[in-house]
Parts: structure tokens; sequence; C-alpha cells
């Protein structure tokens, strides 16, 4: 029984994987045909030089941060999640704590099974969700309007992500506070001597990242002493 479980999550895996390479294809030649088939049926068409340069200094730019939110969210998420997180985008802020969240709920391990099957769906469902509140977002546009843009409202929506992870975050630092604590007072720090870096907070994930894995390491090492 046990090999024929394990002989379905490898079939599951490999299927995961083929979907989501090809679905992941078609998405990205579709996101760099759009400008263009746009630009041709307007008669605006760019010039291909200056695309180019713009999207290397851009590229250049934000590589070093896709490939440390590749590494660092893919084992969060499994192969299902990860593909459907990134195709959809806007991980920090709705993907990961939607699929930590869920993992929470059924207590799901990073690496295991049920945690790949639990954050493909919450990723799913969290990307449902975000198209029916779009869409309804869209009609209710006009009528909303004067009160989205309520000065008095302008602070609450600029804490809701903080507010949000730091609801999150407690819970991993109480249950982890040797290897939490010290990323977390250097990072701190860092940001108060610093303000101009709190608009690369995806930048500082790889540092940070870093340090939580060295303390974590050298925890590690002092417990087997």
């Amino acid at each position: 029984m046990e090999e024929k479980n394990m002989d379905l999550w490898e079939n599951y895996r490999k299927r995961t994987h083929v979907i989501g390479r090809i679905t992941s294809t078609i998405v990205l030649l579709m996101l760099l045909a759009a400008p263009f088939l746009i630009g041709k049926y307007l008669g605006a068409f760019p010039d291909l030089k200056a695309v180019a340069g713009g999207f290397l200094s851009v590229g250049l730019v934000w590589l070093v941060s896709s490939v440390a939110e590749f590494l660092i969210y893919t084992p969060m998420l499994g192969s299902g999640g990860g593909y459907l997180a990134f195709i959809t985008g806007n991980l920090i802020n709705m993907k990961i704590p939607c699929a930590m969240n869920a993992r929470d709920m059924v207590d799901a391990k990073s690496g295991t099974p049920e945690n790949e099957i639990i954050s493909t769906i919450s990723i799913a469902t969290s990307s449902l969700v975000t198209i029916l509140v779009l869409a309804l977002g869209v009609l209710l546009l006009v009528p909303l309007q004067p009160i989205l843009q309520n000065p008095v409202l302008q602070p609450a929506f600029e804490n809701v992500v903080p507010a949000l992870f730091g609801a999150m975050a407690y819970k991993y630092y109480r249950g982890n506070m040797k290897i939490a604590l010290f990323p977390l007072v250097i990072m701190s720090v860092l940001f108060v001597l610093l303000p101009s870096l709190i608009g690369s907070t995806s930048f500082m994930i790889i540092p940070s990242g870093a340090i939580a894995i060295g303390v974590a390491y050298l925890t590690y090492k002092k417990g087997r002493k």
C-alpha cells in the first residue's frame, strides 16, 4: 500500500512539473507579447533597442531578488503551489501568508506531501478569490472611489500588510526565538538607521535569510556538542 502511494505521489509530481512548465511558458510568452501586440495595433510599436536597454536595467536589478525568492519560497510552497504562486504573483502580500496559514491549520510540515497539497489548494483559492475581488472592485470602483481615497483611511491601508505579517510572525518568533531574534534585531536597526532600505524589502530577504540560516546552523552545531 505504501509503495502504491509513493508511485501515485511521484506521478502527481511529474505531471505537476509538466503542466507547470507548459503553463509558465505560455504565461511568459503572453506577458512579453502583450505590449508589442498592443503597440502594433495602436501604431506605436516600441523601439527594440530602448526595450532591450530598459529590460536589462530592470532585469539585472531584480535578478538577485527573484532567485532569492525562488530559493526561499519554493520549499515552503512545493512544486504545485510554487508554479501557481509565481505565475499569479503577489507572493509576499497574499500567497505566502495564505499558504502558511493553511499549513498551520492542518499542521503540515514543509517538504511533505500534505504541505504540497494544502499549499496548492490554498494558493489556488487565494488566486480565485483575488480575481473575484478585483472583478467586484472594477464594478464598484466609481461608487467606492470617494471612500477609498478618503485621507482618513490612508494610514489604515498603508498598515494592512505590516499588521498581517506582524500577527503571523509572532507565532514563529515565539516558537524559534533564538533563531528569529538575531535577524529581527539586525534588520530593525538597519531599517531605522537607513530608512531608504524600506523600499527594497525584496532584496533584504537575502541577508536576513542568510543570517537566519547561519544562526540555525550554529545553534544546531552547538546542540550536537
